[in-house]
């Protein structure tokens, strides 16, 4: 959908990640859109490089989330809102959030 903002496809699949899950890593990302894993960490590093991206290292994993400081952060969250609108109904429930564990039995709704 904006490949020709971003200039890749795989740029709009992380920060789409990202936006939904609030972070990840590149693994996660590649497993979950079925894409090779150099791509996603080019794409990572890019992103962290232009200051979109920022990372944390949690053990040996390093977790990129999105920088609170990126002077356009608003703006891009709105306009990655707005895109998924428009994208097929199986990438669209994808990114609908998932939960990363099962609910607790005895919690209420």
């Amino acid at each position: 959908m904006l490949e020709a903002l971003f200039g890749t496809k795989n740029r709009e699949l992380v920060l789409q990640f990202i936006l939904v899950f609030e972070e990840g890593y590149a693994r996660e990302i590649a497993r979950f859109f079925d894409v090779t894993l150099p791509s996603i960490q080019n794409q990572l590093e890019k992103l962290e490089q232009g200051g979109v991206l920022i990372s944390k290292m949690s053990g040996k994993t390093r977790r990129y989330f999105f920088n609170p400081r990126y002077a356009f952060l608003n703006e891009l969250t709105a306009l990655l809102d707005k895109s998924r609108e428009f994208y097929d109904p199986k990438t669209k429930q994808m990114l609908t959030l998932q939960r990363k564990r099962p609910r607790r039995v005895e919690k209420p709704l």
